[in-house]
């Protein structure tokens, strides 16, 4: 397969489309691994359920990891499955204390059986549960505390539950602590009306560019930045040009200093 003619610098594959899988999947994304750094954000992990962290699934991301050698791993603070049920959604855990000891096990868990730091992404919500004794940010740093964990800050998703919650969005992210932020995403939500919901399937709005540039001495330098376009996926060049937004908020932070460019995938 021959090199396209970007100038995306990597890309993010969802780590579950790949494990236990071989035939044109696999050969596409080797051939892609060839000419770019890969990371690798999973979906199934469910690190906020109370049950243990599946042993096949860690093995199977184990062995895909090993192979394309992604710069980074990811999954989401949120739970999926439970006693061999699984949703095809992210449901949010309550934030207490009792909570975060589980998670921060699972956490411990999986950087122990995968040798590496794993990135934790906030996800957006649409109820709370009236048994957290804490917000989502406060619970985050805590788990970057006991665990070692890195942050994958998505700025819509702090955007939406800043919305359909009413709270300030800056204040969550001057919340987190700026050290553990290694990767950024951004992405369109839809307005619902009465709640935004975060589909993935519009172009960033103005709202969440305008929360990103807000955010800029919050968030380390040369942090990797990507869009996720799920849903009514434009052609390329447009993706590109959602992208060169994006590069040129964070490039007003480094003024005229020389620095890598910020990132894209969907």
């Amino acid at each position: 397969m021959e090199k396209p003619n970007t100038d995306i610098d990597w890309f993010e594959v969802i780590s579950e489309n790949y494990m236990n899988t071989e035939g044109r999947p696999m050969s596409v994304l080797e051939s892609i691994r060839k000419d770019y750094p890969i990371t690798c954000h999973g979906v199934g992990m469910s690190l906020g359920s109370s049950n243990e962290i599946d042993p096949k699934y860690l093995k199977d991301l184990k062995l895909l990891i090993d192979r394309v050698d992604p710069f980074l791993v990811s999954d989401h603070l949120a739970w999926n499955h439970f006693n061999g049920n699984r949703l095809h959604e992210l449901i949010p855990v309550p934030y207490h204390e009792e909570s975060l000891e589980v998670i921060a096990n699972h956490i411990d868990q999986v950087q122990n059986e995968l040798q590496r730091q794993i990135a934790v992404e906030n996800i957006s919500a649409y109820f709370q549960y009236t048994s957290s004794t804490m917000n989502e940010c406060e619970f985050l740093s805590l788990l970057t505390q006991k665990t070692g964990c890195l942050i994958l800050l998505d700025i819509n998703n702090i955007y939406v539950n800043a919305k359909n919650f009413q709270f300030n969005p800056i204040d969550f992210i001057k919340t987190i602590p700026k050290k553990s932020i290694t990767q950024i995403h951004l992405a369109g939500f839809t307005d619902m009306g009465n709640f935004l919901f975060d589909t993935h399937a519009e172009p960033v709005h103005s709202e969440v560019w305008n929360l990103l540039e807000t955010s800029l001495e919050y968030i380390p330098e040369n942090v990797p930045i990507m869009i996720e376009w799920d849903e009514n996926v434009p052609e390329f060049h447009k993706l590109e040009t959602e992208l060169n937004k994006a590069r040129k908020i964070m490039n007003k932070k480094a003024k005229n200093e020389t620095k890598e460019p910020s990132e894209f995938i969907f």
